[in-house]
């Protein structure tokens, strides 16, 4: 008597299965042991926000990039700035570096701060053009390159090395407010990859 109830227990399991894919089959619902759920896909991809529109980029001033900490790197974002006609080759240099050193001070654009990006370069800089016995190149800025953080630092130098504002050639010349000499500092593969680590390698320069 026993065993014929154990198996009829049994049998009720697979039963009532069957019956259960048959009512979700017949409501349109596929049965499935995997779970299919996994949330929705990430609107923005980490340190990769909407680039802006050239044409409306380019009516704004000289399409320019800066240099943001991105995680723990450097990476390249799209601005502009705004060079008056007629300068001289100097006049143009300081020109472009005040407007990309003022783009660096700005805070991110909300699509840049969700797709992780910020910036260490804070405001009050300015920047002059060379003294005498300077380079012709010189970015002199109004606080000394040795009292700006390293990552605002390797900010500055990997954004100016990168334009007009100096020779392109993946350095920069740079001094500050005193009478001391200016220094040739350079964006290295190190300095964008661990800008908080590894500081931008500089050497003397000579004069003219």
């Amino acid at each position: 008597m026993d065993v014929r109830r154990g198996a009829r227990r049994l049998l009720s399991v697979p039963m009532l299965a069957g019956t259960l894919a048959a009512l979700l089959t017949g409501c349109g619902i596929r049965a499935t042991e995997v779970p299919t759920d996994f949330g929705p896909a990430p609107s923005r991809a980490h340190c990769s926000p909407a680039g802006p529109d050239v044409t409306t980029q380019a009516s704004r001033g000289m399409p320019v990039q800066v240099f943001l900490l991105c995680g723990s790197s450097l990476v390249a974002v799209d601005r502009t700035v705004r060079v008056a006609e007629g300068a001289t080759d100097t006049e143009r240099r300081v020109l472009v570096a005040q407007g990309l050193l003022d783009e660096l001070t700005e805070a991110p654009s909300p699509a840049e701060t969700d797709a992780g990006y910020e910036t260490d370069v804070r405001g009050g800089t300015a920047v002059t053009g060379p003294r005498r016995g300077d380079p012709e190149d010189t970015l002199r800025l109004s606080t000394p390159p040795s009292g700006i953080g390293s990552v605002a630092l390797a900010q500055i130098v990997c954004t100016f090395s990168d334009s007009a504002a100096a020779e392109g050639d993946g350095s920069v010349i740079l001094g500050g407010p005193g009478d001391q000499a200016p220094r040739r500092y350079k964006c290295t593969d190190d300095v964008r990859a661990r800008p908080g680590s590894a500081e931008p390698p500089s050497s003397g320069v000579s004069g003219e």
